[in-house]
């Protein structure tokens, strides 16, 4: 193939042409659909688009004997060489059809005019570690196969569902994954020019009942062209922007900075189990008084019924599921909590963890019927999303109480690993059903919550991170992309540098005001983690920080390049330093991070993305020292000097 001769149009229309298999697959009663679907009954129509650079086609294929129709959902981006696709399948026999298995909504095979080994471009999913996001490199030459899934039923834990495959022809597809439970890709490498993609449900094999209809996994591929395969990330980030980030009055939305209430303050206190109204709103008005006012405000666990309750060994995570307000420490609820912050020009976010459910909480009590289990005593459900009337009335309940209580913004957490609790509750012959109907009903949730608040987002947590993927990227956003130790600036930086090569739209916390700290904290989003009540803090470094993220946030918006490498990319002992460009003015940041055991002082970079023949000029923005440089001299080299480990260095450039 050849993608800079790629028509999406023309490519759609050959891939699912009549008569030919489809770039998807699924076996019946284990017989590949390859030796029947071309004789199925097949239809193609246009479906309506409103913007000219998307096309889109549903594909259909049905079998009257057995009952199964599968409708194909395709959508081309002309300027982005993008394509992707949803299957829905749908029983319309009045018998239940026979066992569908090893659905792969992508089953393709690429071709190249040029030999070699390919090389897979991934990343490590989320455990809680430093490590979390590094990325990771396999090489691939003929005969060999790659597989990634994730672990516990999270989609982006373990795992990552974003990856580039790199061709010996310097050109190459990014993949991405729509599936926020438990999917599986593998690539398997034919001959030094081929290169099979298979993805899919790991686990689904069942039959449908009859006027039963069930969606898989989405899929999409970005093709792009190039000696770097920087050109693949960066379109990709771009694409993200365009078409699968949360557009609000019809513009691209902005994640926030957000600021706390003290955060774990006092002890025996954990999160905010112990904040009263009074305290939050003397919060709210001590910040502004220091001139400190942020985005958002954000209510992290413990407002509810119970979570204060010490003496009995209960505190914010065993008492999930009394989703009532703590009327002793907030009497008239969170409204007054919500006026104050409105009072000061922000917005109100408050988090929630609906999908668990504790025993002998009130949730547990009154809806024992939408609880699911995977042990006969559990200590903890899942609440069954994958019930129409139970996911009805979450929507329902979780928005009211929005609504009550004037919060903007939803924080929704994952503390658990579903898998058990959905292979526990599936029914003989039906192997991986209840988890495509909850993560389908996890879908209409957020949708529900979005159609409700259109001016609302969604901050999808998830254990920090661990439920990462293309149908809740478009949802949502990472605001607290990871639960690895709170505020590690080694960690933080790792993270920055891993998730931007896919992902322009995530947030971490920041504890610190030291420039090395604050700086590894750097992202689009960024929650301010400090306790103004504490003495140890000076407002005025808290205020310089605020500027510096103001400043620099706009440019994770833009292109992202590494500049020190791919490898080991967590250790103590090497410098990190990354690059942040603006095509549009020819402007952009470098940070850089020389680490505590790092001996080296200086470091040479190679800047990407400038205009050739233009003039830069460069400053620090510490020292405020100021240098010159052609763009050739930059993308050639640019010496950069720290002189003592765990410092860091912004370099703010413009082109003349």
């Amino acid at each position: 193939m050849n993608n800079s001769e790629i028509n999406v149009e023309n490519w759609i229309n050959s891939r699912f042409r009549k008569g030919q298999n489809p770039p998807f697959s699924f076996n019946l009663n284990s017989i590949q659909s390859g030796r029947f679907i071309k004789n199925w009954k097949y239809s193609a129509t246009k479906q309506e688009s409103s913007d000219a650079g998307v096309i889109k086609r549903r594909f259909t294929y049905s079998d009257n004997k057995t009952g199964i129709k599968i409708e194909c959902d395709v959508t081309g981006f002309k300027d982005f060489n993008a394509v992707e696709w949803v299957l829905h399948i749908t029983n319309t026999g009045k018998q239940n059809t026979p066992e569908i298995s090893n659905i792969r909504e992508s089953d393709i095979n690429f071709n190249y005019s040029t030999g070699g080994n390919f090389t897979l471009h991934y990343a490590e999913g989320s455990t809680a570690k430093a490590t979390d996001f590094q990325p990771l490199e396999k090489k691939l030459s003929p005969g060999e196969s790659f597989g990634m899934e994730p672990t516990g039923g999270r989609s982006s834990q373990s795992a990552f569902p974003f990856f580039n495959i790199e061709s010996p022809a310097k050109q190459g597809i990014v993949v991405a994954i729509g599936w926020s439970g438990t999917w599986k890709a593998e690539l398997k490498c034919t001959s030094n020019k081929n290169i099979t993609l298979t993805t899919g449900i790991r686990d689904l094999k069942s039959y449908l009942l009859p006027n039963e209809k069930i969606r898989t996994a989405s899929i999409c591929m970005l093709f792009w062209n190039g000696e770097d395969r920087m050109i693949g990330h960066n379109k990709f980030r771009q694409f993200v922007l365009a078409h699968h980030t949360r557009q609000i009055n019809g513009r691209r939305t902005i994640y926030p900075e957000s600021l706390g209430f003290n955060w774990n303050d006092p002890r025996p206190c954990n999160e905010y189990s112990c904040l009263t109204a009074d305290y939050a709103i003397s919060m709210i008005k001590r910040y502004k008084q220091f001139g400190l006012i942020s985005e958002v405000f954000w209510l992290d666990a413990g407002w509810y019924t119970g979570a204060d309750d010490y003496a009995n060994n209960k505190n914010w995570a065993n008492t999930v599921g009394n989703w009532t307000v703590n009327k002793e420490h907030f009497p008239k609820g969170l409204k007054p909590v919500s006026d104050e912050v409105h009072r000061q020009g922000c917005k109100f976010m408050v988090w929630f963890e609906p999908e668990r459910v504790y025993k002998r909480t009130i949730w547990a009590q009154q809806h024992p019927e939408w609880l699911l289990q995977n042990d006969p005593n559990p200590e903890q459900y899942l609440f069954n999303l994958g019930n129409p009337d139970a996911c009805k009335w979450l929507g329902e309940t979780i928005t009211k109480l929005m609504k009550d209580n004037g919060i903007d913004y939803y924080r929704q957490d994952f503390n658990i690993e579903p898998d058990t609790y959905w292979k526990a509750n599936d029914k003989p012959g039906r192997q991986g059903m209840t988890e495509v109907k909850y993560i389908s009903g996890l879908y209409d949730y957020w949708d529900y919550i979005l159609q409700q608040f259109p001016s609302a987002l969604i901050d999808n947590c998830a254990s920090g991170g661990r439920r990462l993927d293309l149908e809740t990227i478009s949802r949502s956003a990472p605001m607290w992309r990871t639960d690895y130790d709170y505020g590690e600036p080694i960690g933080y930086q790792s993270h920055t540098y891993g998730l931007n090569f896919y992902l322009p739209l995530s947030g971490t916390g920041t504890m610190r005001t030291d420039k090395f700290g604050f700086r590894s904290s750097l992202s689009s989003s960024i929650v301010y983690s400090w306790k103004i009540s504490d003495p140890s803090y000076s407002y005025l470094e808290m205020q310089d920080c605020q500027k510096e993220f103001r400043e620099v946030r706009p440019y994770f918006y833009e292109d992202f390049y590494p500049l020190t490498g791919t490898e080991n990319v967590a250790a103590k002992n090497r410098w990190l330093a990354y690059q942040l460009n603006r095509k549009s003015d020819d402007s952009g940041f470098i940070i850089a991070f020389r680490r505590d055991e790092n001996k080296e002082k200086e470091i040479t970079v190679k800047l990407s993305g400038l205009s050739a023949g233009k003039i830069y000029q460069i400053e620090n923005r510490d020292t405020k020292e100021v240098i010159t440089k052609s763009a050739k001299e930059l993308m050639t080299g640019l010496t950069i000097v720290l002189e003592k480990p765990r410092s860091s260095l912004l370099l703010f450039y413009k082109g003349k």
